[in-house]
């Protein structure tokens, strides 16, 4: 492929390849000239352009396929628009020749076909350069086209078009001739032709003035004869032709006006012409003699179908605005159409023609209006409904019988009305909140309105209304309840007329199946009146026969409607329910053969309507109650189904006596049993299979039924991948809900409201607007299918043959249309029941069964339908799924392969190969691998097979299923494949588009099994790479959009495979334009291949979109609408058109990962881009979105008059005015907006530092923070929250929320002290306020008290005045809270009151917890000196908090608010007790909530209890448990329940935190624990039950294994601190009541023995807890590890700071344990303790580098001498064991202090040691002479910090009171002491902290100086004073020494001074005893007074300044 890619064609290589292989090389070489035209440099074109022409123009005599002629003429128009042009005439006579030329061949065919092309493309690029040479041109083509075959005419046309475009208005002259040769094959035989005839006077209309003048009514009903017997492109293409042409006529182009004198058409005249081809079809207008008047024969489907496409495009072209000034006219328009006696001959027609004109609406109003426009739609559509019923209202009060002719409009009104409500209700439906200035002016009166049509005399006319009221209450639920209870007084009202009862209650049903959509539901009371309602309208319906059947009707609708309240509601009205049901049923057979004799016709119809209604509630109580279906209940409800069963047996004679008219009625009554029966299991109702399926195969294989009715199931029991042979995939247009009505299965797409009224309540089926229910007949049909697969797995095999056989008798005996029908039927049945054996894994029986099944099959493979050929061979399939022999499914194979091998007609080998791919496509890979080969070779060859193109599709399709399900087992086939694809690519005509669409689904199957093998770089692989590359290519080129969307799965395939292969600069700019296709397929393919892309490269995805957006600015006619804000904005614009839910999932997932991956890096650019979205409200014009950007339209603005007509149309870019984002595009903005934050604070801090910010900024100026645009943040959630949408309001809030947590404390570095978000106070009040407001939804409301709480806990802002604007918002709040239950205008379920309330106190909760902990701080600081003066008064502002400002706004809401907490707290409790308890619960409900919302309240309890918690530990530790405000109870009792309750809580919710729950839940609670512990009642309560003490720890352990933060440990090391403490406390009052004498001394854990039971003893749960947190932080601890074998000692290392602070917490609490034991129990644990605290001195006493002493150090040592003091060493009983303890301890810790180790910390546990036990340690020798070796080494140290620190260690030893313990300690080191202090003299103190060491020393000494005895005074001063003498500095060094020295000097002579008068005797000997000592000291003095003199005489001199003190460095180290 490589040697393709130059210039010239490579000849050479051309020559060595294989024939079959050149067509792929002449492509691939043209696809690279085309790339490289474009890009290559002149001058070198120029050079080889002689030989390229002649390379090139010899390949369109060498007969090349569509593809290669297609990029073969491109090429040449290229090479000459940008060569030399001086050949062109040339190139143009050759290729006008052979198009002369007169050789019919087929083998000719393509090179004539290749000339027509490249005639077309040079017209197309170079057009008027050409001059006057198209007249020859154009003649020659019309002369071509009259003899050419279908493939010549569509090319000729698709010349002539691009002929026409290029030229333009030049080719004036030839319009006529072109028109009148072209419009004749409008007919044409060929789809394609017809398409390509519609597309080809498109591009005429743009010039040729009298198509829409003279021409207009001709061409109209052309178009109309070209839609008879359509096919879906073609009505597509029409559609456009006429749409366009009547929007010309109506606006005509500016050119073309000013050229000639144009009579302009109204807009009568064009809708006039239009309602003909709706109402006429192409039969003439009134031409064709009389009988056109008398309305015989209906309009074909077809072309209604397509007119209504055509109408859709008419409004489309002329635009939103056009359809806003003149939407009253087209809507009286279209509605006339549906009234129109020739669009309603037949229900089923007037239904179709309904669907008709509501898609019309649909497509218009919701796509090109804005919301306003929308609003003022909805305004007309009231009035026109109004309208309507006036006249309605006239004819039915008219009783004097003049207006005859009025029943007749009566029932065409009907239609007007179901047309214009449902539209009205989409309309509501899509504004959803948005709407409501709709609903709320009084002027529109819209419920008025609707209301008024509930009473309109036909039913469909009452359904419609009350679905639109539906509507309405979705998507405004406040209305929901007001409107329920409104029907209901109507009804009881109005109980006499018939049309009351029936039109309120389809009202109230319909309300009640909305409620589901509704989250806050309806008040619990609701439902018992409409119990009440229905019950008394089924009581009353005997009474008045005028009203029975209309009452009957409506009480079992309401119930049926109840049922979808679901199990909380019904549970309460069941008892009844089943008693009615058994009610309306003869208790016993004897009973039901009296009934027959009885009755007459009507009481007959109204039995068998009440038990259809009966059955119906059933049904729906069985699909909505799933938990109440218990086996008592399906035991009692069977009792009636059976009842109805043995009953349908007797239905046929009671028709026979009382007439046909009751056929109906039975009907429903089967519909209703089959449909209740599907859904129960068929275990309950096993005894009556045999007369069930007896009805069942009599219902489908109609044997009773005279009509040939068929099922609608088959098709969704087929494969979905089987759609492109039967067509389904106009399921997936956009135009499915009009497409429906041309599927051949009876009545398809006519479903409508009336045919079944109980779906008005049931959930609306997935893609549908408004439920519709096909007609009865077929209804019937589908519920026996649905449930004869249910019940056949549970069949007898007898039974099964039986059934089998008989279906091929009903085949034999039926003929013509009605066999088809039965089989159609049969079939469906039969793949019902076999993918019901596949789901319940059963077989399909023995021999004899499969025998009957699979004649059945096969002989439907060769049936002339393909839909049922489609049907037998997934029957097939699934057959030898369920019975799964080898053996059967070879026999299977083999008959298929015979059969092909042997037949030459389509229907067989159609057939028959997909019975191949269907056998493998059910059994896979493995199971018939044996019979790969054959089926591959069998259908490779079938798909060459060129004479018909419906065996190669067939064929293909059966080949993608088999490469599909065999895997990696194809991979041997793979290269012959795709050579075949690729050659079928190259040679199949482009008309086939099926042949295409299976190539397509082939290509993406081979792709899939090479796999990730492409990545590689073999030259087999890069063969395959290039091959499915190409083959991409080819098929992106076609010209239909589904083989388009083909194309791009398969590169989405390969790009998932091997990413690096697929260029993304040419699919994404591809993918782009797909964006704006009118194709819903190919707009899903590409947004999922984008989504896709995004994922991996979204900066690579945007870049290439935006370079194609500066590409296309130049040409202009790309429909491409990108502008500078990028892909993204085009994917955000979508949204607001796409109404498809797959389609609008995967773009929000494509933007979701281009944010992810984008938004950081551009953040300004996605700011923008949702603050643009949000800015767009309502209140934007209509249909004219962004007009503040584009700058040329505002001028326009101003000159909008009479010209506007004009440029409303051709002006490409402004005749699709985008639409105002639509509120669900502004939800999804906000949700963005909140992930930006994310986003940005994962990736980088400065996002969150204004100061940081403006330094980056300095720094790089595009460099973009978060913090920046702070304003446009607080903006966006600002208007969000403010919303008219209740949705875009709640995302505002949680923006608003994002937004100050994340600010809160970020600093405004301008103002120090202040934070950035004050100034931002008001908009937040702002945004907060409305949600306050009465009528606000409770989960708004409970939203915005959580982001109340937030901001007024952020401590943004600081004065109070500021803070109280929202505190009242809370406060105003609780006094809705304190109101009580009963509110009596209740418009949600009481769970939302629920809701509300808890959010309300959860937000207090949290303010108080809060407002203590700010008080908390501020008690704790030191109180500020009182500033004298007002020096600096103003920092000391009003912003300054008082400590206790938050606290005095909560204050006076305290007795309240604490009552209400405590009450919650105990709901919560109730309501977490398992369900075995409920019986526990109070029976009306709790303070909170009611007994029928409980399961929905426990959620909001869930959420807001933690908060709640804490804030009542608070309230209770701070009040002394609420000492002042008891009244009943006595205090003990108050504290116990509160305790019982608060633990409870709190240890529920510890022992198993669900892993959802947010870890600030489990803070709080454990913060709550640690606040209530504190409080001195909680400790006695908790000390007093020591097991509840033992249990608390323990679950707290358990917590410790689950959760992992730091802080969580932290805190349960606090909770273990204060159950310790509290236990503590008791211990010290048990001891001193016990007093001295008893044997108090055995108090405390242990006892006498000293044993500690585990789950009793308190110390040992600790200890377990303890022990664990030690050994998470430090492993090194556990003695176990360090004996494993593979154990490397590690070396000890610094722990982070939260776990220092965690193990010294953890330390300190061990230390505390012993004091809670007996001596005993203390010597059991002490062991452990102490090798504990030891192990963790060991760990942790490293050396800092700033000599600071680690946590975990300083808490050991303390623990060390809590327990070496406690009073334990003085019990005599233990005295050897403590003695034994105290030694191996310090035995350790000598161990220990290895080296590197902190020698000073480890000295200073040494010295501990010493001093707190020297009577445990005195004498031992071992220890002594250790303890003298740390001391020594100290003392050695090169360190002088160490030194200094052991010298004041020692101190405190040779000090100690003890002599026997000091005195070996002075011997042995006050010798080396003075050495070392002797030493100074020579090596002088050079830094502050050698000096301190020399300091210390000399302290030490001068105190064994004082210690010693008189006698040995002289000897001792003789060490000391010549000592401190020598330090002294003669008078000339004093001035040039360094300041440390100078410092020593000072010192020594300073101590000099102090000694002598202490010791003056001693000191004279001394002194005596060396002159020279003496005179160096007198010197010294002598110097240190004449400075200081002269320091004096200075200071007089100057007053003011104080001299600094003289031993500096002495007073600024210590």
């Amino acid at each position: 492929m490589e040697l393709a890619h130059s210039l010239l064609l490579n000849e050479d290589a051309l020559a060595q390849i294989t024939e079959a292989k050149r067509p792929v090389f002449i492509f691939e070489w043209l696809r690279f000239l085309d790339k490289v035209l474009v890009a290559a440099n002149k001058v070198d074109v120029k050079e080889k352009q002689k030989k390229l022409v002649e390379q090139l123009t010899g390949l369109i005599s060498s007969a090349p396929g569509p593809p290669t002629r297609k990029l073969l003429a491109k090429n040449l128009a290229t090479l000459y628009s940008i060569g030399d042009t001086f050949t062109v005439f040339q190139t143009l006579d050759k290729c006008n020749d052979i198009i002369k030329s007169k050789d019919d061949t087929p083998a000719y065919l393509p090179t004539k076909l290749a000339a027509v092309a490249c005639v077309g493309a040079f017209y197309e690029k170079m057009g008027r350069m050409l001059g006057s040479s198209f007249p020859d041109t154009i003649n020659n083509l019309l002369k071509a086209l009259k003899s050419a075959e279908s493939q010549g005419r569509g090319e000729i046309l698709r010349s002539l078009k691009k002929v026409l475009s290029g030229l333009g208005g030049a080719a004036a002259s030839c319009h006529r001739d072109i028109y009148k040769n072209a419009r004749s094959l409008l007919t044409d035989r060929s789809m394609a032709v017809r398409c390509a005839v519609a597309k080809c006077l498109l591009e005429l209309q743009n010039e040729a003035v009298f198509m829409w003048t003279t021409e207009l009514e001709n061409l109209a009903t052309l178009c109309y004869k070209a839609l008879e017997g359509s096919n879906y492109g073609v009505r597509v293409a029409v559609a456009k032709l006429l749409g366009t042409v009547m929007a010309t006529a109506l606006m005509p182009k500016q050119a073309a006006v000013m050229r000639q004198n144009v009579k302009r058409a109204t807009l009568e005249e064009v809708l006039e012409l239009m309602a003909t081809g709706f109402l006429r079809g192409g039969s003439g207008f009134l031409k064709s003699g009389g009988e056109m008047l008398k309305g015989g024969g209906s309009v074909s489907r077809e072309v209604r179908v397509g007119v209504t496409q055509a109408y859709v495009v008419f409004v489309t072209t002329l635009g939103g605005q056009w359809l806003e000034r003149n939407f009253a006219t087209f809507l009286s328009h279209v509605l006339d159409l549906v009234s129109h006696p020739r669009a309603t001959q037949t229900h089923v027609e007037a239904v179709y023609s309904r669907r008709c004109v509501s898609f019309m609406l649909r497509a218009t109003l919701g796509g090109l209006l804005g919301e306003k426009a929308q609003i003022a739609a909805g305004k007309e559509i009231c009035q026109a409904i109004t309208k309507q019923m006036r006249a309605v209202e006239a004819v039915v009060n008219d009783t004097s019988g003049e207006n005859k002719a009025g029943a007749g409009d009566v029932s065409a009104s009907q239609h007007v009305m179901v047309c214009a409500l449902k539209e009205l209700g989409s309309l509501v439906q899509s504004l959803s909140a948005t709407a409501s200035p709709l609903i709320q002016e009084p002027s529109i009166g819209l419920l008025e309105t609707v209301t008024s049509v509930l009473l309109h005399p036909s039913m469909a006319a009452r359904l419609a209304a009350a679905w639109c009221l539906r509507c309405v209450a979705v998507a405004l639920p406040y209305q929901l309840t007001p409107l329920l209870d409104r029907c209901a007084e109507r009804i009881n009202n109005l109980k006499s007329s018939p049309e009351a009862v029936s039109g309120y209650s389809f009202a109230m049903a319909a309300l009640l199946g909305g409620v589901h959509e509704c989250p806050l539901g309806i008040p619990h009371s609701k439902g018992k009146s409409v119990v009440s309602i229905a019950e008394d309208l089924l009581r009353t319906a005997a009474q008045n026969s005028r009203l029975s059947l209309q009452r009957t009707q409506a009480g079992w609708l309401l119930l049926g409607a109840l049922m979808t309240l679901g199990s909380s509601l019904v549970r309460y009205h069941l008892p009844k329910m089943l008693l009615l049901w058994r009610n309306v049923f003869p208790r016993s057979p004897k009973e039901l053969e009296a009934e027959k004799a009885r009755g007459d016709s009507f009481t007959w119809q109204v039995t068998l309507e009440g038990r259809a209604g009966a059955l119906c509630a059933m049904r729906s109580f069985v699909a909505h109650c799933p938990e109440l279906l218990t086996e008592d209940v399906i035991r009692r409800l069977m009792t009636p189904i059976e009842c109805a069963m043995t009953m349908m047996s007797h239905v046929p004679a009671i028709i026979k006596v009382h007439g046909a008219h009751l056929k109906a009625s039975a009907a429903m009554v089967r519909l209703r049993l089959y449909d209740i029966l599907a859904l129960l299991p068929p275990k309950t109702y096993e005894g009556s299979f045999n007369a069930l399926l007896r009805e069942l195969v009599a219902e489908f294989t109609l044997t009773e039924n005279s009509a040939n009715t068929t099922t609608s199931l088959l098709r969704s029991l087929c494969h979905y991948d089987d759609s492109v042979l039967m067509g389904s995939w106009l399921q997936e247009t956009d135009h499915k809900s009009i497409e429906d009505q041309l599927q051949p299965n009876s009545a398809s797409g006519s479903g409508a409201l009336e045919h079944d009224p109980s779906s008005i309540y049931l959930r609306v089926p997935v893609g549908e607007a408004i439920p519709g229910p096909l007609p009865l007949g077929v209804s019937v049909i589908d519920a026996s299918v649905a449930l004869f697969g249910v019940v056949f797995p549970h069949v007898s095999f007898k039974h099964r043959l039986q059934m089998l056989d008989h279906f091929a008798e009903c085949i034999k005996q039926a003929k013509g249309l009605r066999q088809q029908a039965v089989q159609l039927n049969i079939f469906t049945a039969v793949l019902s029941a076999l993918k019901g054996l596949a789901e319940n894994k059963s077989t399909l029986g023995p021999e004899e069964v499969r025998k009957s099944a699979l004649a059945l099959v096969m002989g439907a493979l060769d049936n002339p339908n393909p839909i049922l050929r489609c049907a037998a061979g997934e029957a097939l399939g699934r057959m030898a799924q369920v019975v799964g022999e080898a053996t059967f499914i070879a026999r299977m194979a083999q008959t298929s392969f015979d059969k092909l091998k042997s037949a030459r007609d389509v229907v067989s080998r159609t057939g028959h190969s997909l019975a191949l791919g269907c056998l493998h496509r059910y059994v896979g890979g493995i199971g018939s691998g044996q019979h790969l080969k054959t089926s591959v070779s069998i259908l490779l060859a079938l798909a060459q097979d060129g004479s018909s193109h419906e065996v190669q599709t067939w064929a293909l399709h059966s080949l993608a299923l088999i490469v599909d399900s065999s895997g990696p087992m194809y991979r041997g086939y793979v290269e012959p494949t795709l050579s075949l694809v690729l050659t079928l690519l190259l040679t199949v005509p482009p008309s086939h588009t099926e042949v295409h669409q299976c190539l397509g689904r082939c290509l993406g199957a081979l792709i899939t099994t090479v796999g990730p093998e492409l990545q590689g770089n073999g030259a087999t692989i890069s063969t395959i790479r290039s091959s499915c590359l190409v083959g991409c290519a080819l098929m992106q080129d076609h010209s239909d959009s589904l083989v388009q969307a083909a194309a791009i799965s398969c590169l989405q395939q390969l790009h998932m495979f091997a990413p690096r292969h697929v260029n993304l600069s040419s699919l994404v700019p591809c993918l782009c334009v797909h964006l704006c296709s009118s194709h819903l397929l190919l707009r899903r393919a590409a947004v999922a291949c984008l989504r896709q892309l995004a994922q991996r490269e979204a900066p690579e995805v945007c870049e290439y979109a935006t370079s194609l957006a500066k590409r296309s600015g130049d040409n202009k006619d790309s429909n491409l609408n990108i502008t500078e804000t990028g892909l993204e904005g085009v994917l955000f614009g979508m949204l607001d058109r796409e109404t498809d839910k797959k389609l609008c999932s995967d773009i929000h997932d494509t933007l979701g990962h281009m944010l992810s991956s984008l938004a950081v890096e551009k953040l300004s650019h996605w700011l923008k881009l949702c603050k643009d979205v949000l800015a767009a409200t309502t209140d934007v014009g209509g249909a004219v979105a962004f007009e503040v950007e584009k700058d040329e339209d505002s001028e326009k603005k101003d000159e909008m008059d009479d010209d506007t007509m004009f440029t409303g149309l051709g002006d490409d870019g402004k005749s699709k005015p985008s639409v105002a984002p639509r509120w669900v595009t502004r939800v999804f903005a906000a949700d963005c907006l909140c992930r930006i934050i994310l986003l940005c604070e994962n990736a980088d801090k400065a996002h969150f530092d204004l100061a940081a910010a403006r330094t980056v900024q300095v720094k790089k100026p595009k460099g973009d923070l978060l913090v920046l645009h702070l304003s446009d943040l607080i903006r966006m959630a600002f208007m969000a929250a403010t919303d008219h949408s209740n949705q875009l309001r709640m995302a505002g809030l949680q923006a608003l929320e994002d937004i100050i947590k994340k600010f809160a404390s970020v600093p405004e570095p301008e103002f120090p002290g202040h934070v950035i978000l004050e100034q931002y106070q008001a908009n937040v009040g702002a945004a907060l306020r409305p949600a306050f407001s009465p009528d606000t939804p409770s989960d708004i409301t409970a939203k915005a008290c959580q982001v109340c709480s937030t901001w007024i806990g952020s401590g943004v802002v600081s004065d109070l005045n500021d803070l109280r604007r929202v505190h009242n918002l809370l406060v105003s709040s609780l006094d809705k809270v304190q109101a009580g239950k009963d509110s009596s205008s209740q418009l949600y379920s009481e769970s939302a009151t629920t809701m509300e309330k808890l959010a309300v106190l959860k937000a207090w909760a949290e303010v108080y917890v809060m407002a203590m902990k700010i008080k908390k701080e501020a008690e704790s600081k030191p109180a500020k000196p009182v500033r004298s003066g007002d020096e600096d008064e103003d920092d000391l502002g009003a912003d300054v908090l008082p400590p206790d400002s938050l606290i005095t706004l909560v204050q006076p809401e305290l007795p309240s608010l604490s009552r209400l907490w405590l009450a919650m707290l105990r709901d919560y409790a109730l309501l977490t007790l398992p369900a075995e308890f409920s019986s526990q619960l109070p029976p009306d409900g709790g303070a909170f909530y009611t007994p029928e919302t409980i399961d929905t309240a426990r959620l909001h309890y869930r959420s807001s209890w933690a908060p709640v918690l804490h804030a009542v530990a608070l309230w209770l530790n701070n009040t002394g448990f609420g000492a002042g405000s008891l009244a009943t109870k006595t205090f003990e009792e108050t504290v116990k329940d509160r305790m019982h309750l608060m633990l409870g809580v709190s240890i529920e919710f510890l022992c198993f935190p669900r892993p959802e729950e947010p870890i600030e839940h489990v803070m709080s609670c454990l913060q709550a624990l640690c606040t209530l512990l504190e409080s001195p009642s909680a400790k006695c309560h908790i000390a007093e039950d020591q097991l509840l003490a033992v249990e608390l720890l323990n679950v707290l352990h358990r917590l410790l294994l689950t959760r992992d933060p730091p802080a969580i440990q932290l805190q349960v090391a606090a909770v273990v601190q204060e159950t310790i403490r509290a236990a503590q406390t008791h211990v010290l009052q048990q001891r001193s009541s016990k007093g001295e004498a008893d044997s108090r001394s055995n108090l405390g854990e242990g006892g006498d023995t000293g044993e500690l039971v585990p789950g009793k003893s308190l110390v040992f749960a600790a200890m377990e807890l303890l022990v664990f947190i030690l050994v998470r932080h430090l492993p090194q601890l556990n003695t176990r590890v360090q004996d494993s074998p593979n154990h490397v000692p590690l070396r000890p290392q610094r722990l982070p700071e939260d776990s220092a602070r965690l193990v010294a917490n953890t330390i300190s609490i061990l230390a505390e344990l012993p004091s809670l034991c007996s001596p005993a129990g203390c010597m059991t644990i002490l062991p452990t303790v102490l090798f504990l605290i030891t192990g963790v001195l060991r760990e942790t006493a490293l050396r800092t580098p700033d000599n600071s002493v680690p946590l975990p150090v300083s808490a050991s040592l303390q623990g060390i001498k809590t327990i070496i003091t406690s009073p334990l060493a003085r019990v005599e009983s233990i005295q050897t064991q403590w003695t034994g303890l105290v030694r191996s301890s310090l035995a350790s810790v000598l161990e220990y202090s290895q080296p590197d180790m902190d020698e000073v910390n480890m000295l200073t546990a040494i010295t501990l040691f010493l001093l707190s036990a020297s009577s445990e340690l005195v004498g031992v020798t071992v220890l002594q002479n250790g303890c003298m070796d740390r001391f020594r080494n100290a003392l050695n140290s090169s360190d002088p910090s160490v030194q200094a620190r052991c010298y004041q260690l020692l101190l405190s030893v040779f000090q100690h009171s003890s002599r026997a313990l000091s005195t070996p300690y002075i011997h042995a080191l006050a010798p080396l002491m003075v050495e070392k202090l002797k030493a100074v003299e020579r090596r002088r103190p050079g830094t502050a902290a050698e000096l301190q060491a020399v300091q210390e020393g000399i302290r030490v000494l001068e105190n064994l100086v004082s210690m010693g005895e008189e006698q040995n005074r002289v000897q001792l001063l003789a060490l000391l004073v010549p000592t401190l003498v020598s330090y002294l500095l003669d008078e000339n060094a004093i001035s040039s020494a360094p300041q440390v020295s100078k410092g020593l000097h000072d010192f020594a002579l300073q101590n000099l001074m102090r000694i002598g008068p202490l010791y003056p005797a001693a000191f004279k000997v001394v002194i005596g005893a060396a002159p020279e000592l003496k005179t160096r000291l007198e010197s010294a003095i002598r110097a240190n007074q004449a400075s200081s003199k002269a320091k004096a005489a200075a200071s007089q001199a100057q007053p003011t300044v104080q001299a600094a003190p003289t031993i500096k460095l002495k007073t600024s180290f210590f």
